[in-house]
């Protein structure tokens, strides 16, 4: 299985989920949005297959969608878009794709279902949250 991650190292969700990734056995594809950006079709593919709308994939804490006014409801999905391509920041993440979907993984235990293998037990997120059990059981 080919397993994408678009990825921001900064982001304890991200670093999450590209840790269940690699644990359960894949090397991912691991794509720094931040440093190579976002294209058009691109940001528009990964909606359509992930069943997002701009608005819906918008990142709207610590980034910088408050002061480009892109929090007010009239906004269109058109506008955001452009300011996504401007401020990759501005999409939230990580999105990851598989042969089992597109999914934008928040939070991060949600890249569980585009696995082929669980990762074995016990597993937590940074901040302690058990996701899988010392019998490789997922933890709801």
């Amino acid at each position: 299985m080919t397993v994408v991650v678009h990825h921001n190292p900064d982001c304890g969700t991200s670093r999450n989920v590209l840790a269940m990734i690699e644990a359960s056995g894949e090397t991912p594809i691991v794509i720094d949005y931040l440093e190579v950006g976002w294209t058009r079709p691109q940001l528009l593919a990964l909606f359509a297959a992930a069943d997002l709308t701009p608005r819906k994939a918008l990142r709207t804490t610590r980034s910088p969608a408050d002061e480009l006014g892109l929090l007010d409801p009239s906004v269109s999905d058109e506008t955001i878009l452009a300011a996504m391509l401007e401020h990759p920041i501005l999409v939230n993440r990580p999105i990851v794709c598989s042969t089992k979907g597109v999914r934008l993984c928040r939070p991060s235990e949600t890249v569980l279902d585009l696995l082929d293998t669980l990762p074995p037990g016990p597993m937590t997120k940074e901040d302690g949250t058990t996701l899988i059990d010392k019998e490789g059981n997922r933890v709801a």
